[in-house]
């Protein structure tokens, strides 16, 4: 995922549009709380005595910001390296879960319905896994339709189309929110993530949450609309839809800009939003973390659900999911010294890679958690 040419429109983010700060308890993609596009400065100190070589796997959406984080871990802990497997976040909680590798990427929280949690609580030896957000960023509604750059969908109509209830383009529905534009009358093409993907759990969470009982599949890291061609990753559903006119996915804004793909504005009550990093901001406000101690497990249907004016409601938050105790020695100082340099200085180059730094408010409660990793 190379993103770096966006990284002067997100480093916006960090000059104060999304001062993450507000957000009570947890503060989800933005920048410093001071503004700036770095984070705040930190004196952790990170003990490099761990073993030399740590494995993860997971979220394709955090596959740039961690490849960024390893090179900020080189230089701090010479000699030491992290393998990333972009793998996706269903096959990265499995792989944590089965031991296969240190930490999991995953862009939802452990679900106990499915057994995960406890799956992992086994893995770290009848201790709690953790869920520490380190990586945030907007979902964008992307399609491709000729002579239609600029669109409005409401949660609502967004559902119907995910879900096949409208399957053309100059639908009445879609047609009420963009009087002004030339809606064709095309088939409308879905594509969706066909592996496990926190991404599509995210999604189908806001279309419960906004779309006043149109989308009543559930949410869930599979897919549930029961249409469309499924593609894998993120790269595969922005690559797919940059290749026919009419169709549309949901993926992570930056996948969109790589593939030039014409964004949706969303209509949450409060009148049309555009994704940007403002928009973005206001929404993640109203962020709060719902998990109990050091599992920083954000709750964020209100921000779903919001009909606040001037914000975009569609974030996703990435996990490393760790365990809280029950790794040998050498394997807990490296998984601190990792997460360490990613949520200190490795958040410096993000704003460059397309993702936003966290707050110092936020930051602090992270540092807190990988503290207390034994």
């Amino acid at each position: 995922m190379k993103i770096q040419r966006h990284g002067a429109t997100l480093g916006l983010i960090a000059a104060g549009a999304l001062l993450l700060t507000a957000c009570g308890s947890d503060n989800n993609a933005p920048a410093g709380a001071t503004g700036g596009a770095s984070a705040p400065a930190s004196a952790e100190q990170v003990d490099c005595t761990g073993k030399a070589k740590l494995n993860a796997e997971g979220s394709s959406a955090q596959k740039t910001a961690i490849e960024s984080f390893v090179q900020v871990y080189q230089q701090k802990c010479k000699g030491a390296d992290l393998a990333y497997n972009a793998s996706g976040s269903g096959a990265g909680v499995k792989q944590f879960n089965a031991a296969q590798v240190d930490f999991g990427g995953s862009d939802s929280p452990l679900s106990k319905d499915k057994g995960e949690v406890d799956a992992a609580a086994t893995r770290c030896q009848s201790n709690p896994a953790w869920n520490i957000p380190l990586v945030f960023g907007p979902v964008a509604i992307s399609y491709k339709l000729d002579g239609v750059t600029d669109l409005t969908v409401s949660g609502e109509v967004a559902a119907k189309i995910f879900n096949g209830t409208v399957k053309k383009w100059n639908d009445p529905a879609i047609a009420a929110l963009n009087s002004s534009a030339k809606l064709p009358d095309k088939d409308i093409t879905v594509v969706y993530r066909s592996d496990e993907s926190g991404t599509t759990d995210n999604f189908q969470k806001y279309l419960t949450a906004a779309s006043k009982g149109a989308w009543t599949q559930g949410d869930g890291k599979a897919f549930k609309g029961g249409l469309g061609e499924g593609k894998e990753k993120s790269a595969g559903v922005a690559q797919a839809v940059a290749s026919v006119d009419g169709a549309v996915t949901y993926v992570e804004w930056s996948f969109a800009q790589d593939n030039k793909l014409s964004v949706a504005k969303i209509d949450n009550g409060g009148g049309a939003v555009e994704l940007t990093p403002e928009t973005v901001g206001k929404a993640i406000d109203g962020a709060k973390i719902k998990g109990e101690g050091n599992d920083l497990v954000l709750d964020l249907n209100s921000i779903y659900a919001s009909t606040a004016a001037g914000t975009y409601p569609l974030i996703l938050a990435t996990y490393e999911i760790v365990c809280s105790k029950g790794y040998d020695a050498d394997t807990a100082k490296a998984v601190k010294a990792f997460l360490t340099v990613a949520a200190t200085d490795g958040q410096a180059g993000l704003s460059d890679a397309g993702y936003a730094p966290l707050p110092k408010a936020f930051q602090d409660k992270i540092l807190t958690a990988i503290k207390a990793i034994a």
